[in-house]
Protein backbone atom coordinates (compact mmCIF):
# COMPACT_ATOMS: atom_id res chain seq x y z
CA UNK A 1 0.00 0.00 0.00
CA UNK A 2 1.15 3.02 -1.34
CA UNK A 3 1.65 5.75 2.22
CA UNK A 4 1.62 9.12 -0.11
CA UNK A 5 -1.30 11.28 -0.44
CA UNK A 6 -1.73 10.64 -4.35
CA UNK A 7 -5.23 10.08 -4.67
CA UNK A 8 -6.55 7.34 -7.23
CA UNK A 9 -8.84 8.29 -9.88
CA UNK A 10 -11.24 6.03 -11.52
CA UNK A 11 -14.69 7.01 -13.20
CA UNK A 12 -17.07 6.57 -10.46
CA UNK A 13 -14.86 8.70 -7.91
CA UNK A 14 -11.45 8.59 -5.77
CA UNK A 15 -9.90 6.93 -3.27
CA UNK A 16 -8.36 9.55 0.15
CA UNK A 17 -7.14 8.68 3.06
CA UNK A 18 -9.22 8.35 5.34
CA UNK A 19 -7.22 10.25 8.28
CA UNK A 20 -7.85 9.58 12.20
CA UNK A 21 -10.48 10.70 13.65
CA UNK A 22 -11.61 9.69 9.65
CA UNK A 23 -13.36 12.57 7.64
CA UNK A 24 -16.78 12.63 7.12
CA UNK A 25 -18.93 13.37 4.65
CA UNK A 26 -22.24 14.92 3.32
CA UNK A 27 -23.78 15.95 6.89
CA UNK A 28 -21.52 13.39 8.83
CA UNK A 29 -19.21 15.40 10.85
CA UNK A 30 -16.71 12.62 11.68
CA UNK A 31 -16.48 9.14 12.36
CA UNK A 32 -14.59 7.39 14.87
CA UNK A 33 -13.48 3.47 15.47
CA UNK A 34 -11.94 2.41 19.05
CA UNK A 35 -10.61 -1.20 18.85
CA UNK A 36 -9.77 -2.44 22.08
CA UNK A 37 -8.25 -6.05 23.00
CA UNK A 38 -9.05 -5.36 27.07
CA UNK A 39 -8.18 -7.84 29.74
CA UNK A 40 -9.99 -9.64 32.54
CA UNK A 41 -11.78 -7.23 34.27
CA UNK A 42 -12.64 -6.83 38.05
CA UNK A 43 -15.24 -6.84 40.28
CA UNK A 44 -16.15 -3.05 40.00
CA UNK A 45 -15.59 -3.72 35.62
CA UNK A 46 -12.31 -2.37 35.33
CA UNK A 47 -8.95 -3.97 33.48
CA UNK A 48 -7.91 -6.32 36.60
CA UNK A 49 -4.34 -5.61 35.42
CA UNK A 50 -2.19 -2.89 33.50
CA UNK A 51 -3.33 0.14 35.22
CA UNK A 52 0.27 0.74 36.26
CA UNK A 53 1.65 3.82 34.41
CA UNK A 54 -1.14 4.61 32.93
CA UNK A 55 -2.24 8.62 32.94
CA UNK A 56 -5.57 7.62 34.23
CA UNK A 57 -7.91 10.33 32.94
CA UNK A 58 -6.28 10.67 29.54
CA UNK A 59 -5.00 7.84 28.15
CA UNK A 60 -5.33 6.80 24.47
CA UNK A 61 -2.05 5.41 23.51
CA UNK A 62 -3.03 1.97 23.40
CA UNK A 63 -0.19 0.36 25.45
CA UNK A 64 -0.39 -3.21 25.67
CA UNK A 65 -3.78 -2.68 22.89
CA UNK A 66 -6.24 -1.10 24.81
CA UNK A 67 -6.99 2.38 26.37
CA UNK A 68 -8.73 4.01 29.54
CA UNK A 69 -9.81 6.86 27.73
CA UNK A 70 -10.99 9.26 29.99
CA UNK A 71 -11.67 6.76 32.78
CA UNK A 72 -10.20 6.12 36.03
CA UNK A 73 -11.39 2.93 37.01
CA UNK A 74 -13.53 1.74 34.24
CA UNK A 75 -12.77 2.63 30.68
CA UNK A 76 -14.64 5.30 28.59
CA UNK A 77 -15.96 9.36 28.31
CA UNK A 78 -17.47 10.17 31.82
CA UNK A 79 -20.33 12.57 31.65
CA UNK A 80 -19.74 15.24 29.05
CA UNK A 81 -21.86 17.59 27.29
CA UNK A 82 -23.41 18.11 23.58
CA UNK A 83 -25.73 20.22 21.48
CA UNK A 84 -26.50 20.59 18.10
CA UNK A 85 -25.69 17.26 16.33
CA UNK A 86 -26.32 13.35 16.75
CA UNK A 87 -23.86 10.48 17.99
CA UNK A 88 -24.40 7.06 16.27
CA UNK A 89 -22.68 4.45 18.42
CA UNK A 90 -22.03 1.18 17.23
CA UNK A 91 -21.19 -1.65 19.66
CA UNK A 92 -19.59 -4.34 17.62
CA UNK A 93 -18.20 -5.91 20.16
CA UNK A 94 -18.14 -5.55 24.07
CA UNK A 95 -20.61 -3.39 26.16
CA UNK A 96 -21.21 0.37 27.09
CA UNK A 97 -23.04 1.65 30.01
CA UNK A 98 -25.17 5.09 28.72
CA UNK A 99 -26.56 7.31 31.34
CA UNK A 100 -27.21 11.03 30.65
CA UNK A 101 -28.73 14.12 32.09
CA UNK A 102 -31.88 13.36 31.22
CA UNK A 103 -32.50 10.46 33.29
CA UNK A 104 -32.03 7.73 30.65
CA UNK A 105 -29.47 5.15 30.93
CA UNK A 106 -29.06 1.69 29.20
CA UNK A 107 -26.66 -0.99 28.71
CA UNK A 108 -25.81 -2.63 25.22
CA UNK A 109 -23.41 -4.52 23.04
CA UNK A 110 -22.17 -6.82 20.76
CA UNK A 111 -24.04 -5.54 17.22
CA UNK A 112 -26.58 -3.17 19.06
CA UNK A 113 -26.68 0.60 18.05
CA UNK A 114 -27.97 3.53 19.97
CA UNK A 115 -28.47 6.56 18.53
CA UNK A 116 -28.51 10.04 20.31
CA UNK A 117 -29.91 13.56 19.35
CA UNK A 118 -28.52 16.14 21.68
CA UNK A 119 -30.68 18.98 19.99
CA UNK A 120 -30.88 21.77 22.62
CA UNK A 121 -28.36 20.14 25.04
CA UNK A 122 -27.19 16.56 26.89
CA UNK A 123 -24.89 15.48 29.73
CA UNK A 124 -24.08 11.74 28.97
CA UNK A 125 -21.50 9.57 29.67
CA UNK A 126 -20.38 6.24 27.93
CA UNK A 127 -18.11 3.95 29.88
CA UNK A 128 -16.84 0.40 28.80
CA UNK A 129 -16.95 -2.07 31.69
CA UNK A 130 -15.46 -5.33 31.51
CA UNK A 131 -18.16 -7.69 32.16
CA UNK A 132 -16.00 -10.91 32.03
CA UNK A 133 -13.85 -11.79 34.75
CA UNK A 134 -12.91 -15.15 33.47
CA UNK A 135 -11.64 -14.11 29.88
CA UNK A 136 -10.86 -11.50 28.11
CA UNK A 137 -12.86 -8.21 26.77
CA UNK A 138 -12.38 -7.84 23.19
CA UNK A 139 -14.53 -4.52 22.53
CA UNK A 140 -14.74 -2.32 19.35
CA UNK A 141 -17.09 0.24 18.71
CA UNK A 142 -18.00 2.84 16.10
CA UNK A 143 -18.81 6.91 16.53
CA UNK A 144 -20.73 8.70 14.39
CA UNK A 145 -21.22 12.74 14.50
CA UNK A 146 -24.19 13.32 12.57
CA UNK A 147 -24.74 17.15 12.16
CA UNK A 148 -28.66 18.56 12.84
CA UNK A 149 -30.09 20.87 10.72
CA UNK A 150 -30.49 24.77 12.24
CA UNK A 151 -34.26 24.28 12.40
CA UNK A 152 -33.75 21.48 14.52
CA UNK A 153 -30.25 22.14 16.70
CA UNK A 154 -32.98 22.92 19.52
CA UNK A 155 -35.12 19.83 19.51
CA UNK A 156 -35.57 18.34 23.12
CA UNK A 157 -32.85 15.57 23.24
CA UNK A 158 -33.86 12.18 22.53
CA UNK A 159 -32.12 8.42 22.55
CA UNK A 160 -33.39 5.43 20.73
CA UNK A 161 -31.87 2.19 20.88
CA UNK A 162 -31.45 -0.53 17.87
CA UNK A 163 -31.12 -3.91 19.28
CA UNK A 164 -28.79 -6.17 16.85
CA UNK A 165 -31.90 -8.46 16.99
CA UNK A 166 -34.16 -5.74 15.55
CA UNK A 167 -31.52 -4.73 13.07
CA UNK A 168 -31.91 -5.84 9.41
CA UNK A 169 -29.04 -7.84 8.24
CA UNK A 170 -28.68 -8.20 4.03
CA UNK A 171 -26.71 -10.74 2.88
CA UNK A 172 -24.56 -11.02 -0.81
CA UNK A 173 -22.05 -13.86 -2.53
CA UNK A 174 -20.11 -15.83 -0.18
CA UNK A 175 -20.43 -14.36 3.07
CA UNK A 176 -21.12 -10.79 2.02
CA UNK A 177 -23.46 -9.14 4.91
CA UNK A 178 -24.85 -5.82 5.02
CA UNK A 179 -25.85 -4.56 8.04
CA UNK A 180 -29.15 -1.81 7.54
CA UNK A 181 -28.68 0.91 10.55
CA UNK A 182 -30.13 3.76 8.31
CA UNK A 183 -31.06 4.07 4.79
CA UNK A 184 -33.06 1.60 2.34
CA UNK A 185 -30.85 -0.78 1.36
CA UNK A 186 -32.10 -2.38 -2.30
CA UNK A 187 -35.75 -2.26 -0.76
CA UNK A 188 -34.84 -3.60 2.91
CA UNK A 189 -35.77 -0.65 5.37
CA UNK A 190 -34.01 0.40 8.26
CA UNK A 191 -35.66 0.85 11.30
CA UNK A 192 -37.16 4.62 12.26
CA UNK A 193 -34.33 7.51 13.23
CA UNK A 194 -34.87 9.75 15.98
CA UNK A 195 -37.96 11.87 15.27
CA UNK A 196 -35.36 15.76 15.02
CA UNK A 197 -32.54 13.83 12.58
CA UNK A 198 -31.60 14.78 9.41
CA UNK A 199 -31.83 11.33 8.58
CA UNK A 200 -35.91 11.39 9.17
CA UNK A 201 -36.19 14.19 6.09
CA UNK A 202 -36.98 12.27 2.91
CA UNK A 203 -34.66 14.73 1.29
CA UNK A 204 -31.70 13.81 3.08
CA UNK A 205 -30.80 10.53 1.35
CA UNK A 206 -28.85 9.72 4.75
CA UNK A 207 -27.52 5.76 4.75
CA UNK A 208 -25.30 4.07 7.23
CA UNK A 209 -24.49 0.70 6.07
CA UNK A 210 -21.52 -1.26 7.79
CA UNK A 211 -21.03 -4.37 5.24
CA UNK A 212 -18.58 -7.39 6.06
CA UNK A 213 -16.70 -9.05 3.67
CA UNK A 214 -15.30 -12.44 3.88
CA UNK A 215 -12.25 -13.66 1.74
CA UNK A 216 -13.55 -14.20 -1.96
CA UNK A 217 -16.91 -12.63 -1.54
CA UNK A 218 -18.86 -9.79 -3.15
CA UNK A 219 -21.34 -7.70 -2.77
CA UNK A 220 -23.66 -4.86 -4.60
CA UNK A 221 -24.55 -1.61 -3.10
CA UNK A 222 -27.39 0.45 -4.15
CA UNK A 223 -27.19 4.07 -5.99
CA UNK A 224 -27.98 7.49 -3.95
CA UNK A 225 -31.48 8.14 -4.40
CA UNK A 226 -30.41 12.02 -5.05
CA UNK A 227 -27.13 14.17 -7.36
CA UNK A 228 -27.43 16.13 -3.72
CA UNK A 229 -25.69 12.72 -1.27
CA UNK A 230 -22.60 12.49 -1.00
CA UNK A 231 -21.01 9.05 -0.01
CA UNK A 232 -17.80 8.12 1.33
CA UNK A 233 -17.17 4.11 1.91
CA UNK A 234 -14.69 3.58 4.78
CA UNK A 235 -12.47 0.25 4.47
CA UNK A 236 -10.52 -1.43 7.06
CA UNK A 237 -9.69 -4.81 8.44
CA UNK A 238 -5.78 -5.87 9.83
CA UNK A 239 -3.00 -4.07 7.66
CA UNK A 240 -3.46 -6.78 4.46
CA UNK A 241 -7.28 -6.22 4.06
CA UNK A 242 -8.49 -4.50 0.55
CA UNK A 243 -11.96 -4.29 -1.23
CA UNK A 244 -12.50 -3.61 -5.29
CA UNK A 245 -14.80 -0.89 -6.12
CA UNK A 246 -15.78 -1.56 -9.12
CA UNK A 247 -12.17 -2.80 -10.29
CA UNK A 248 -10.35 -0.09 -7.98
CA UNK A 249 -8.44 -1.39 -4.87
CA UNK A 250 -9.04 0.36 -1.84
CA UNK A 251 -6.67 -1.11 1.08
CA UNK A 252 -7.41 -0.71 4.76
CA UNK A 253 -6.96 3.26 6.15
CA UNK A 254 -8.32 4.34 2.62
CA UNK A 255 -12.08 5.59 1.83
CA UNK A 256 -13.48 5.36 -1.78
CA UNK A 257 -15.29 8.90 -2.09
CA UNK A 258 -17.83 8.19 -4.96
CA UNK A 259 -18.66 11.09 -7.51
CA UNK A 260 -21.66 9.35 -9.31
CA UNK A 261 -24.97 8.00 -8.40
CA UNK A 262 -24.05 4.66 -9.68
CA UNK A 263 -24.62 0.92 -8.11
CA UNK A 264 -21.23 -0.50 -6.98
CA UNK A 265 -19.92 -3.80 -6.93
CA UNK A 266 -17.57 -4.49 -3.78
CA UNK A 267 -15.20 -7.87 -3.94
CA UNK A 268 -12.55 -8.73 -1.85
CA UNK A 269 -9.77 -11.57 -2.11
CA UNK A 270 -7.77 -14.04 -0.14
CA UNK A 271 -8.24 -11.32 3.30
CA UNK A 272 -11.63 -10.49 4.74
CA UNK A 273 -12.31 -6.87 5.20
CA UNK A 274 -14.84 -4.29 6.42
CA UNK A 275 -16.92 -1.39 4.30
CA UNK A 276 -18.66 1.06 6.70
CA UNK A 277 -20.81 2.99 3.84
CA UNK A 278 -21.71 6.59 5.11
CA UNK A 279 -23.79 8.77 2.91
CA UNK A 280 -26.47 12.03 3.01
CA UNK A 281 -27.22 15.31 1.04
CA UNK A 282 -25.28 18.10 2.48
CA UNK A 283 -27.15 20.56 4.98
CA UNK A 284 -25.62 23.50 3.23
CA UNK A 285 -25.86 25.66 6.27
CA UNK A 286 -22.58 27.42 7.78
CA UNK A 287 -21.11 25.45 10.68
CA UNK A 288 -19.56 26.43 13.36
CA UNK A 289 -18.20 23.65 16.33
CA UNK A 290 -16.04 24.10 19.06
CA UNK A 291 -15.41 20.61 21.09
CA UNK A 292 -18.48 19.01 21.88
CA UNK A 293 -20.84 21.85 20.47
CA UNK A 294 -21.91 21.96 16.66
CA UNK A 295 -24.28 25.58 16.14
CA UNK A 296 -24.10 27.50 12.90
CA UNK A 297 -22.35 31.15 14.67
CA UNK A 298 -20.17 31.82 16.94
CA UNK A 299 -22.71 33.26 19.22
CA UNK A 300 -24.48 30.18 19.36
CA UNK A 301 -21.58 28.35 20.56
CA UNK A 302 -20.85 31.24 23.45
CA UNK A 303 -24.77 30.69 24.59
CA UNK A 304 -24.18 26.53 24.29
CA UNK A 305 -21.10 27.37 27.35
CA UNK A 306 -22.90 29.66 29.17
CA UNK A 307 -25.99 27.37 28.85
CA UNK A 308 -23.97 24.25 29.99
CA UNK A 309 -22.37 26.38 32.72
CA UNK A 310 -25.52 27.05 34.36
CA UNK A 311 -26.74 23.97 34.98
CA UNK A 312 -25.31 21.19 32.86
CA UNK A 313 -27.71 20.94 30.35
CA UNK A 314 -30.76 20.22 33.45
CA UNK A 315 -28.26 18.58 36.38
CA UNK A 316 -26.74 14.95 36.54
CA UNK A 317 -29.21 12.74 38.01
CA UNK A 318 -26.86 9.89 38.61
CA UNK A 319 -24.42 9.35 41.97
CA UNK A 320 -21.08 9.97 39.96
CA UNK A 321 -20.02 11.16 37.06
CA UNK A 322 -19.35 7.54 35.18
CA UNK A 323 -22.04 5.22 36.46
CA UNK A 324 -21.74 1.74 35.71
CA UNK A 325 -24.24 -1.16 35.67
CA UNK A 326 -24.17 -4.22 37.54
CA UNK A 327 -22.20 -6.73 36.14
CA UNK A 328 -24.21 -9.10 35.53
CA UNK A 329 -27.21 -6.72 34.39
CA UNK A 330 -28.49 -7.51 30.66
CA UNK A 331 -29.19 -5.14 27.96
CA UNK A 332 -31.62 -2.92 28.77
CA UNK A 333 -33.04 0.82 27.46
CA UNK A 334 -34.18 3.22 30.58
CA UNK A 335 -35.86 6.19 29.25
CA UNK A 336 -36.07 9.39 31.18
CA UNK A 337 -40.02 9.04 31.28
CA UNK A 338 -39.22 6.31 33.60
CA UNK A 339 -39.99 3.20 30.54
CA UNK A 340 -37.72 0.58 30.51
CA UNK A 341 -36.84 -1.57 27.55
CA UNK A 342 -35.11 -5.38 27.14
CA UNK A 343 -34.42 -6.45 23.71
CA UNK A 344 -36.38 -9.49 22.03
CA UNK A 345 -33.47 -12.02 23.42
CA UNK A 346 -34.27 -11.14 26.61
CA UNK A 347 -38.06 -10.27 26.66
CA UNK A 348 -37.90 -14.45 25.06
CA UNK A 349 -36.97 -15.33 28.74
Amino acid sequence: MSTNNTATQSALGTVVDLGKPWRGVGPFLFASRHVDKYPRGNAQGGPASGLDGRPLGSDFNHPSGWSMYHGHRVPGFPAHPHRGFETVTIARQGIVDHADSTGAGARYGDGDVQWVTAGRGVSHSEMFPLVNQDADNPFELYQLWLNLPAANKGAAPEFTMQWHEDIPVVTGSEGAKVTVIAGEFDGTAPLAPPKASWAASRDSDVAIWLIDLEPNSSIEIPATNSDAAERLLYVHGDAKASVSVDGTTVHDGQGFAQTTRSRLTLATSAVPATVLVLQGAPLNEPVVSYGPFVMNTDAEIEQAFADYRRDQFGGWPWPDTAPVYDLDAPRFAMYGDGRIEHPREFAAQ
